[in-house]
């Protein structure tokens, strides 16, 4: 029988292919794209890849009045013009699964890779992914990395069909979709009422995760500080603190100061405990954002992404994950056994192996899908830079589950000063346990302090206080802002980063330490006053837990969506009843932001010139009366753009300050051909000549190959774990139909 399998990625289908047929399958290859076969136990098997989702929903034709609830899945490449490369990549899956009987969804085992293999399996087997799929002979491969032995597990033991993920899925995408074009569409013919133009959207998780970062914002800035007072001794090179904290009376603090310094100061207590220090529980994907944040200075979205590519390469398991747990079934002593296998974690693998620490420290987190995130023991080889500082990073920590505690000395001492207390803390690791083998990363924060001797008198350093104010709240980060949006339950782990992106994308939010932008103030404060359920958190945790009944049973897909129709109609009636308060209220936030955003006047046309954002994401300057007037200016990409106030004296456009980080700020004025950057980009006085060649004379460098331009012959090299020893791939290659007939045929 005839079978295909679908992988998410080119990757992935590799790897599928090399292990099921022993390191020799059939390469061949249709319009650039691969594809492979083999025989299997008396079958024919075809591995093909998807490129992430090849279908995705779109409105049906009809009205345009608000509420749309009109929706059907489509090829991606029909609806988004940068989607198109996917295209080749369905005329391949197509083209091979007529040939099969029997189909294997391997993609990634969660709701997203569900929904992508069903679908791609229903325009094969039905010619229409929007119909029900009935078909017998649809499996599920479930793997949580790509290793030879885990693919082969995977489809010696392969599941039923998972319909109630793909309910779950394409419920989470069909709601996600009519709360997303309803209100944003509401949103920008409000504004479009009183004339202004702006790119406005609000998701169903996206409102309240900008009403929790609105909320920050209002908190800090209508925070008053208050003086408060501390009170310090210093004696024995030690600064110790007195007692009460915070004072917030100086009169207190002042009476309490002078009564210190009458009398004499002894030694009133030295306290010396130890106590143990567990191991920190192996990564889920959140507890990883974070930590690659603090530990590696790691972007969360950057991190998803390498963790992504390190998974494929079959490095780790898969990262996108909420467990911290290890189970015995992945046959952890194998890959410690592996990992000793490597000069980097010989020395800490081969200790674990000695002293046979195989059991983990597990967190309290739990995901029926896959386990925690762990190295597979594969040798990781050619990593890129942000490869590699991850991956040491996740098996330095995962390692460091199996080791023995640390032990932390505590010191406390208290000291009496005429009746008054204040207290120094010291603190040592004095078994180093685990924490020697998540170096650099872990932070001891160890405090040394000299011994004292209870009883002793000692003659203080100085007495003093301190007057000080109190802080507001400090603003998220995008990796905080991650973890709480987890504490509460909204989004999903693979969504919350994408949804931070958005917000920083429609112009929200900005900076690394988040703030919300006056647009974006207005925005928040526009719908918490006529709709406030837009930005309801526990609206979006019930739809939420209504898509986890789906997974479990207990609710249909038709149930949950009806019931977020009528959530959308009952908000949209509203929407509608003030529609036009809210457009004017947009507007002046509009008005506002441009004033907050102008640099300088135009030259052109003696408009503002404005800070914009191009669909790349890229800044730029650009004249607040486009389209009638076409002025722009670049600005360096991956920087922090702040108007300075100046005009350069020489091209009259205005100065910006720039700001990267790691290198030292600078001002620049925006005119590329100004005379005060004819020397830019020449070396230093002794640094050497710079040879600058004609236009004619120089050779454009090879273009990169993206999905866009993937040559129709390359050599490709299929890389797995040395010790497979696969036999070389026998490479055949498609019959290629003649030019003008494939043209008419698509």
């Amino acid at each position: 029988m005839p079978k295909l399998i679908v992988a998410e990625k080119p990757s992935v289908a590799v790897r599928i292919a090399m292990s099921l047929s022993d390191g020799a399958p059939k390469r061949l290859n249709i319009n650039g794209v691969n594809y492979y076969e083999f025989e299997k136990d008396g079958d024919t098997v075809y591995v093909v890849a998807a490129a992430g989702h090849l279908f995705m929903l779109k409105q049906k034709a009809g009205s345009s009045e608000l509420p749309i609830f009109s929706v059907e899945w489509i090829e991606s490449y029909k609806q988004n013009k940068t989607a198109y490369f996917t295209k080749k990549y369905l005329d391949v899956i197509t083209t091979i699964g007529k040939k099969c009987d029997f189909y294997i969804n391997a993609c990634d085992y969660d709701i997203e890779g569900t929904v992508i293999g069903t679908n791609i399996i229903k325009g094969i087997v039905n010619g229409d992914v929007n119909s029900e799929l009935k078909s017998e002979n649809l499996r599920r491969m479930r793997f949580s990395t790509t290793t030879r032995s885990d693919l082969l597990e995977a489809y010696a033991n392969i599941n039923p069909f998972d319909k109630n993920n793909f309910d779950a899925g394409e419920t989470r995408h069909s709601l996600d979709w009519m709360w997303g074009i309803n209100f944003s569409r509401a949103l920008m013919r409000a504004v479009a009422m009183t004339g202004a133009r702006r790119t406005l959207s609000i998701g169903r998780v996206q409102g309240p995760t900008l009403a929790v970062l609105a909320d920050r914002e209002k908190e800090i800035k209508n925070f008053v500080s208050k003086p408060y007072w501390k009170l310090f001794l210093d004696a024995e090179g030690v600064t110790f603190d007195h007692l009460k904290g915070n004072i917030f009376e100086k009169q207190v603090a002042d009476a309490i100061l002078e009564k210190s310094k009458k009398g004499r100061v002894a030694v009133k207590d030295v306290e010396a405990t130890e106590i143990p220090v567990r191991p920190y529980p192996p990564f889920d994907l959140t507890s990883m954002q974070l930590e690659a944040n603090r530990a590696i200075r790691m972007d969360p979205t950057k991190t998803l992404q390498t963790a992504q590519s390190l998974y494929e390469k079959a490095y780790i398991s898969y990262p996108r994950t909420s467990s911290q747990k290890l189970p015995s079934t992945i046959n952890l002593p194998r890959i410690i056994n592996d990992l000793a296998k490597n000069e980097n974690y010989k020395d800490f693998a081969e200790k674990l192996i000695r002293e046979k620490r195989f059991r983990p420290v597990e967190g309290a987190k739990t995901d029926e899908a896959h386990p925690a995130i762990y190295p597979t023991g594969d040798k990781a080889e050619r990593l890129t830079d942000e490869e590699a500082k991850l991956y040491d990073l996740i098996v330095k920590r995962f390692l460091s589950c199996f080791a023995d505690e640390a032990v932390k000395a505590n010191t406390k001492v208290t000291l009496d000063a005429n009746g008054e207390r204040y207290v120094a803390r010291g603190s040592r690791i004095k078994h180093p346990g685990w924490t020697e083998f998540y170096k650099p990363y872990y932070r001891a924060d160890e405090v040394e302090i000299p011994a004292f001797q209870k009883g002793a008198e000692i003659t203080p350093k100085k007495i003093f206080e301190k007057e000080l104010k109190t802080e507001p709240l400090k603003r998220f980060t995008k990796a905080s802002l991650i973890a709480l949006l987890e504490k509460k339950n909204l989004g999903t782990k693979a969504t919350r980063t994408e949804v931070i992106d958005t917000l920083f994308r429609r112009e929200y939010i900005k900076d690394l330490s988040i703030s919300v932008t006056e647009f974006g103030m207005s925005v928040y404060e526009t719908l918490n006053k006529y709709c406030g359920e837009i930005l309801d958190e526990n609206l979006t945790r019930t739809l939420d837990d209504d898509m986890e009944s789906i997974i479990a049973g207990k609710k249909s897909e038709a149930e949950v969506i009806e019931e977020g129709k009528e959530i959308i109609r009952r908000i949209m009636t509203l929407f509608k009843k003030n529609e036009k308060e809210i457009g004017q209220a947009l507007n002046a936030g509009v008005k506002a932001d441009a004033r907050a955003s102008v640099l300088g006047t135009c030259l052109k046309d003696g408009g503002n010139l404005i800070i914009r954002r191009a669909k790349t994401g890229n800044l730029f300057v650009g004249c607040a009366n486009w389209p009638n007037c076409n002025n722009a200016y670049p600005l360096p990409h991956n920087a922090k753009i702040v108007p300075s106030g100046k005009i350069c004296e020489q091209c009259k456009t205005p100065k910006v300050k720039v700001f990267r980080k790691g290198k030292r700020p600078f001002e620049m004025c925006l005119d590329p051909g100004c005379p005060t950057k004819k020397d830019w980009g020449k070396p230093a006085e002794g640094e050497g000549k710079v040879v600058v060649k004609k236009a004619s004379e120089l050779k454009p460098e090879a273009p990169p190959v993206t999905e866009k331009s993937t040559p129709k012959k390359r050599k490709v090299t299929l890389k797995v774990a040395a010790e497979e020893k696969p036999e070389p791939v026998t490479k055949v290659k498609a019959a290629r139909r003649p030019a003008k007939k494939k043209a008419k045929e698509e």
